[in-house]
């Protein structure tokens, strides 16, 4: 009986919030809004690296989906799709133990583009010219669902550092359904990409869907406005930027790259071929991309094939890592006077790199001068170095002409290693022809 009665308050209590103005329906979702300062010692959230780690979110966010009609039941018992295959894809958890109990995947633009933007128009947001990633695959396991945020405010605070501090990424974009989009607005202060949802999300079955966008940067001043007078436990700007939580395990990196990428060949294979066989159900014109992803020798023979005629049009061969290394360049300025420009450098090859200078100190092609970059925190590299190109929008390519073991080792590392492990011991990718000391 008094199950009942709570269900006829909370139903009643719903109703009446949805005719509030929006700006007071607001506020009254923040006056609810608690969270816990201090979590279960057994509580990790960590990126999940492992086949039992992948597995158990694969297999969380199925059932989830299920209950909640997003899909229909899958044999495999998992939610596998092409996004979750990329290096450029994060897969969080939260694990009770060795329970996983929370997940969320990070989504960053790449080959395939991202799941939402075929109902979306991601243009206004593309403009700025900033990274994004999209948030999507969150499943809570229905054990922790109503147990105050428990599980789900520490993957949203682990998501929020993760992309502030780790993965590079400025934008979030999300699709979600109808009746949680205000959470999403109210409290983490997302913005609407349409005015109208979208009636049928294939993505999710066909479940309706409204999508929408927060900048990252921007976000942090607005949080403080929003909620810097209020106590702790009901603080977001406190919780997601100035608590530490001692629960979140964040990956340890040897060099300075912005993702993490997790699938071997045989990860890949164990999940997209034999548990939900996603790669056979590629077009021929994806799974030529996938062979521009994974374009090394080990990962051939899982690879799905394709037909000459997937090469009509240019096919572009994307990178496994990311990296945001800082740097400067020392040069002779035009009126003889020696000037040092920051930069961070964001895209390389064995002997040249892409930077960004922010410095409105004008660079042009054939300046030569000496260079510094910090690949990681105890890796700085050293080169003379001349500018080739300007690339516009602050962008320049420059060419190493004394590159040195650091940026070989570097180098080597980021065009035949495969996961974020790799980059730990990037000798193993020298060439034997190349002495380890200059």
């Amino acid at each position: 009986m008094k199950n009942l009665a709570r269900k006829l308050l909370n139903s009643m209590t719903r109703r009446l919030i949805k005719v509030l103005p929006r700006k007071y329906r607001f506020a009254l979702h923040r006056s609810f809004f608690k969270c816990n300062q201090a979590l279960p010692d057994n509580l990790t959230l960590k990126i999940a690296e492992t086949q039992q780690e992948i597995e158990a979110c694969l297999a969380l966010l199925h059932d989830a989906y299920v209950d909640s009609g997003f899909m229909k039941p899958h044999p495999s018992g998992l939610r596998a799709t092409i996004f979750h295959a990329l290096p450029t894809t994060t897969t969080l958890c939260a694990k009770i133990g060795d329970r996983v109990v929370g997940t969320i995947s990070l989504i960053r633009d790449g080959p395939y583009g991202f799941p939402l933007q075929k109902i979306f128009d991601l243009q206004k947001v593309r403009l700025k010219n900033e990274a994004i990633a999209e948030v999507s695959a969150l499943a809570v396991h229905r054990s922790y669902r109503r147990l105050g945020g428990l599980i789900l405010f520490p993957l949203m605070k682990f998501m929020y550092e993760y992309c502030t501090t780790y993965f590079d990424v400025r934008h979030l974009v999300i699709a979600v359904n109808p009746r949680h989009i205000e959470m999403y607005e109210s409290l983490l202060l997302f913005r609407r990409l349409k005015a109208q949802p979208v009636e049928n999300y294939d993505f999710v079955n066909g479940a309706p869907a409204i999508g929408a966008t927060l900048d990252l940067y921007e976000a942090l001043g607005i949080y403080k406005k929003v909620y810097g007078s209020r106590s702790p436990e009901r603080n977001l700007f406190h919780y997601f930027v100035q608590l530490r939580l001692p629960n979140i395990q964040m990956p340890a990196r040897r060099f300075y790259t912005t993702n993490d990428p997790v699938m071997t060949p045989e990860l890949l294979d164990y999940f997209f071929n034999v548990r939900v066989q996603c790669f056979k159900e590629l077009d021929d014109r994806d799974r030529a991309r996938l062979h521009m992803i994974y374009d090394l020798p080990a990962y051939y023979p899982i690879l799905p094939d394709f037909s000459e005629r997937a090469y009509e049009a240019p096919l572009r061969h994307h990178a496994r890592f990311s990296y945001k290394c800082p740097g400067r360049f020392s040069c002779t300025h035009t009126d003889a006077a020696r000037v040092d420009i920051p930069f961070e450098m964001v895209e390389l090859s064995r002997t040249s790199f892409v930077a960004h200078v922010s410095s409105k100190t004008a660079l042009r092609p054939g300046t030569r001068g000496e260079i510094e970059i910090r690949l990681g925190q105890n890796e700085i590299s050293h080169s003379t170095t001349l500018v080739t190109r300007d690339l516009g929008q602050g962008f320049f390519a420059f060419r190493l002409e004394t590159p040195d073991l650091i940026w070989r080792k570097f180098s080597a590392a980021v065009s035949k290693g495969s996961t974020k492990r790799d980059m730990d011991i990037a000798t193993q990718f020298l060439s034997s022809q190349i002495p380890l000391l200059s």
